[in-house]
C-alpha cells in the first residue's frame, strides 16, 4: 500500500473513531446535551426582547461561556470530591488566591497597587503554583480530619483569604523591606477598591483582531479582525460580542484539556489509589500506600485547576475586586449543586452539571422573567412584598406576579434549594455518578463488562465456573441473581458519601 493510500486509511479510521464517539460514546452525550440548550436559548432570545440575529448569537456565546467555566471548577472539584472523596467547599479562596497572584506578577511596577510587570504565562503559572501550595498548607494539617472537619478548615480558609483580600493592611506593600541582601518589592491587593489586570488572558485574543490589544480604541483592527468582525457585523452581531466568542472557544478548549488531565488521572494507577481512598482508607493504607501523601497531591492538583479556573474567569474582565460574587462562599455552593446533578466521580457528568446548571438554573430564569414581563406585565411592579402582597384581598395577582418576576435573582436560591430536594430524594447520586467507570462513584467491574450481563460471572466474580457460564448468563439475565440485580458484583454500591447507590 502507497504512503498516500496508507495516510488517506489512517485519516478514515480516526474519522470513523470520532463517528462512532460522537454516535456511541460521551462526546455524542455532550454535544447531545448542548444542541438541547442551545435549541432552548434561541427560543428565549427569539420571545425576549428584539434584537434580531444578533440576539440569539449573544445569548449562545453567553450560555457557552459560563457553562465552559462552571465545567472547569466542577471538574476540579470532581477531582477532590469524585475521586478522593475530600470534602473541599473552600473552592472560592483557591480561585481568589490564583487570580490575585496572577493579578500581582502582571501588574505593572508603576500601577495602584503595584506588580511586578511580567508575561501572561508566567502570571498563569505563578497563580497555579500559588493555589496548590495554598492547597498543601491546608491538606497538610486538615486531611487527618475527618470529612466534616476538612469542610470547616477550607470554608474557613475560604473566608480568610476574603477577608485578607478586604483589609487594608495588604492594600499596598513591601517584599523583604527589612532584608538587606534581596531587593525591596512594593506590592498590594488594593483592598476594597480591587486591582487592575491590564495583561490578562483575553490579550492573545484581542492580538488577532488588534493592532493594540491591550487598548483597542486607540489602534486599528488587523486583517483577520476586520474580516470577522465586519463579517459578523453584517448579520447585527455586535464587535465585544465577537471578542466574547472568540474567548469562549479558548474556555472550550480549556475545558478539554481539564477533562483530558482527568481521564489521564483516573486512568492511572494514582486514580485507583484514589479510589480505594475514597471507598476505605483503611484497606488502601492496609495494603501499604501512603494515604496521606496521595490526599494532598490530589489536593494539590485540584487546587491548582480551580486557580486556573478562576484566573479564566474573573482575570478576563481586566480588574477584580473581594468583593466579586467569583469570591463568595455561594460560588462554591453553586459549583458543588453543578457536581451534584452530573454525579460526583463521572468527568462526562461534571461537563454535563455544569452546562445544565450554567443554563437552567442560572442564566434560564432570568430569561425566562424577561420574557414574562414583555407579554404579560404592564406598569412597574411593587417594590416591597407587602406591596405586592395587598391586592390579593380583592383576587389581583398581577402585582404579586410582577414582583416575582421583578425578584428573580434572589429566588433562584429557592429554586436551587427545590432541585437540591428533588435529587437527594430521586438521584442522589446524579445523573451519571451511578456509572461503572474508572474512578466513579461506584465499584468497578472488569473492562470485559458487567458479569451476568454483558459476559459470565467467572468464579472469581463469586459466579459459577466458566464450564457453566451459559446457565449463570441466563439466569442472571432473568434475574435470578440478586447481587447482579442490585447494580454490583464486587460489592454494593456507594455513592462518595458512602451510602447506597440509586441502582
Amino acid at each position: 500500500m502507497s504512503g498516500s493510500e496508507g495516510a488517506s486509511a489512517t485519516g478514515e479510521s480516526v474519522l470513523d473513531r470520532l463517528a462512532a464517539e460522537l454516535r456511541e460514546g460521551d462526546a455524542g452525550l455532550i454535544v447531545l446535551v448542548m444542541g438541547g440548550i442551545y435549541v432552548l436559548f434561541t427560543i428565549f432570545a427569539v420571545l425576549g426582547p428584539p434584537q434580531g440575529l444578533g440576539g440569539v448569537v449573544a445569548a449562545l456565546q453567553a450560555v457557552t461561556f459560563w457553562t465552559a467555566l462552571y465545567a472547569m471548577l466542577v471538574l476540579a472539584l470532581n477531582l477532590h470530591w469524585g475521586y478522593a472523596g475530600l470534602f473541599n467547599i473552600g473552592v472560592a479562596g483557591f480561585m481568589a488566591v490564583g487570580v490575585y497572584t496572577f493579578a500581582a506578577i502582571t501588574a505593572p511596577t508603576g500601577g495602584t497597587p503595584p506588580g511586578l510587570g511580567l508575561p501572561l504565562w508566567v502570571g498563569i503559572v505563578g497563580g497555579m503554583l500559588m493555589a496548590a501550595v495554598a492547597g498543601a498548607v491546608i491538606a497538610l494539617p486538615a486531611l487527618r480530619l475527618r470529612a466534616d472537619y476538612l469542610a470547616i478548615v477550607t470554608v474557613a480558609f475560604s473566608e480568610i483569604v476574603r477577608l485578607t483580600l478586604l483589609s487594608t493592611t495588604f492594600q499596598q506593600f513591601t517584599l523583604f523591606a527589612n532584608v538587606p541582601v534581596l531587593p525591596s518589592i512594593p506590592l498590594g491587593t488594593g483592598a476594597g477598591r480591587g486591582i487592575n489586570i491590564p495583561i490578562n488572558p483575553t490579550i492573545p485574543i484581542k492580538s488577532l483582531f488588534y493592532t493594540n490589544p491591550g487598548n483597542p480604541a486607540s489602534g486599528s483592527r488587523t486583517a483577520l479582525g476586520d474580516a470577522v468582525i465586519s463579517a459578523f457585523g453584517a448579520v447585527g452581531v455586535r464587535e465585544t460580542v465577537v471578542i466574547s466568542l472568540a474567548y469562549t472557544l479558548v474556555l472550550i478548549a480549556f475545558v478539554a484539556l481539564f477533562y483530558w488531565l482527568l481521564r489521564r488521572i483516573g486512568n492511572s494507577p494514582f486514580g485507583r489509589v484514589l479510589k480505594a481512598i475514597r471507598e476505605d482508607e483503611l484497606v488502601a493504607n492496609s495494603l501499604g500506600k501512603d494515604t496521606r501523601l496521595f490526599k494532598v497531591k490530589v489536593f494539590m492538583v485540584g487546587c491548582a485547576l480551580m486557580g486556573l479556573g478562576g484566573i479564566l474567569w474573573e482575570t478576563q474582565k481586566g480588574y477584580t475586586d473581594p468583593t466579586a460574587t467569583t469570591f463568595m462562599p455561594i460560588q462554591t455552593f453553586y459549583i458543588f449543586i453543578a457536581l451534584m446533578i452530573g454525579g460526583a466521580g463521572s468527568n462526562t457528568g461534571s461537563v454535563l452539571g455544569g452546562a445544565l446548571f450554567a443554563s437552567l438554573l442560572f442564566q434560564g430564569p432570568q430569561r425566562v422573567a424577561g420574557i414574562f414581563t414583555k407579554y404579560f406585565v404592564s406598569g412597574d411592579a411593587p417594590t416591597t412584598i407587602a406591596g405586592a402582597l395587598a391586592p390579593i384581598g380583592s383576587l389581583d395577582f398581577g402585582p404579586l406576579f410582577a414582583y416575582t418576576l421583578q425578584n428573580v435573582p434572589p429566588l433562584r436560591f429557592v429554586l436551587l434549594g427545590v432541585v437540591l430536594i428533588v435529587l437527594m430524594q430521586r438521584r442522589p447520586s446524579g445523573l451519571l455518578g451511578h456509572r461503572k467507570e474508572v474512578a466513579a462513584s461506584v465499584p468497578l467491574s472488569d473492562h470485559g463488562g458487567r458479569p451476568g450481563r454483558d459476559r459470565p460471572r467467572a468464579a472469581a466474580d463469586g459466579g459459577l465456573a466458566s464450564d457453566a457460564s451459559d446457565t449463570s448468563s441466563e439466569s442472571c439475565s432473568d434475574g435470578g441473581d440478586p447481587a447482579d440485580e442490585g447494580g454490583a458484583t464486587d460489592g454494593p454500591d456507594r455513592s462518595p458519601e458512602g451510602g447506597e447507590g440509586d441502582e
